[in-house]
Order: C-alpha cells, then structure tokens, then sequence
C-alpha cells in the first residue's frame, strides 16, 4: 500500500473510534446501531501488559499461532501477539467501542494487517481458525463457553484464561502472577482429542 493511502485509512480508524468513544451510551429511546448485537456479559478491564505477555508466554505463542482474543476490548493481547511474538491475530468484541479501539491501537502499532477486528459475540463468532484463545471473562462465561472450545477447537488448541479457571475441567498449567498489587491466576488448557 502506499503511505498516502495507509495514512488516509490510519486516520479513518481514528476518527471511528472518536465518533463512537463520543457516542456515549446509547438510551433507550435511542435507535440501535446494527452492530451492537446486545450489552457485554463482561466489563471492560484491561489485562496489565505483565499479564499479557505472561498469557502469551504461557501459551507459547510464536510465528505459526493465529491468536484469538475472545472479548478483546482495547486489542492488547493480540496487538502484542503480533508485534512481539510473530503471530497473527484475531480481535472479537461484542462492543462495538471496543473493536474500534482494537483497530485504531493495531494501526498505531503498525500491526493492522496481521489483525482482524471483529464486532461479534464470542459466542456466535467463528473460532475453528485459532491455534490459540485468550480469555479474560467471568466464571460464568467461562463455562457457557467452553462447551464451544471444546466442540469447535482443533485437539492441541491452546487457550489461556486469565484469573478465572473453567471449574472441573483441569488445566494442563497454572501459572501465578503478581499485577497490580494483586495475585493472579493465569490458566492453560490444551484441547484433547477426540
């Protein structure tokens, strides 16, 4: 691509992310915008960049992984799988606020061609492409969709859930991890065969 044409789409990117940033939330007498499929079933909280790159590590991320981020918010998981670790990346949020902010921080970070940004519910989402998932979700989220990871995930599939496990289901690896003042958990499962 040439730099005019990169510049004018950066700054398309940007000026989406300020128009929805400024849209607020929407009221209820409100029309609702295609795109905004329902309300998140988990609040915004970003992973401390420790914690990123300690998911990352955990799964062993490396040039051949396509790394899922299921409820990516701002896009730093899989911006950093990209830039640090070689891989591609997959950004899913139901909110459309946030997959904006995904796709304007990975053109910051030069990375939006190794990133597709999608406005979707995790849960409706395609995800048999991934080698690797990244969860930061709730307990209950956690096991409403794991049934799907194992269903839908090729056997060897990584996936890392930070903080929260997926009850009876045994991870191959519990890592802990000091953030924020705070001791965490981060989990790693490997998909079995069938």
């Amino acid at each position: 691509m040439s730099g005019g044409f990169e510049a004018k789409l950066l700054l398309a990117w940007r000026l989406l992310a300020v128009l929805v940033l400024l849209a607020g939330p929407l009221r209820a007498q409100e029309p609702v915008a295609a795109r905004v499929l329902r309300a998140p079933d988990v609040k915004y909280e970003p992973s401390d960049m420790g914690v990123v790159r300690a998911m990352l590590r955990l799964a062993k991320v490396d040039k051949n992984d396509v790394v899922y981020d299921l409820g990516c918010g701002d896009g730093r998981i899989a911006i950093t799988a990209v830039r640090e670790f070689g891989a591609r990346g997959v950004c899913v949020d139901i909110d459309p606020r946030r997959t904006a902010q995904a796709g304007a921080n990975a053109h910051k970070a030069g990375v939006a061609g190794r990133i597709e940004i999608r406005n979707e519910d995790l849960f409706q989402t395609e995800i048999v492409g991934a080698s690797v998932v990244m969860l930061f979700l709730w307990p209950d989220v956690n096991m409403k969709l794991r049934p799907r990871l194992l269903r839908e995930l090729v056997p060897g599939t990584r996936v890392v859930s930070h903080f929260h496990d997926m009850e009876d289901w045994t991870p191959q690896q519990v890592v802990r991890i000091r953030a924020n003042n705070r001791e965490r958990n981060l989990y790693l499962w490997v998909i079995p065969p069938r």
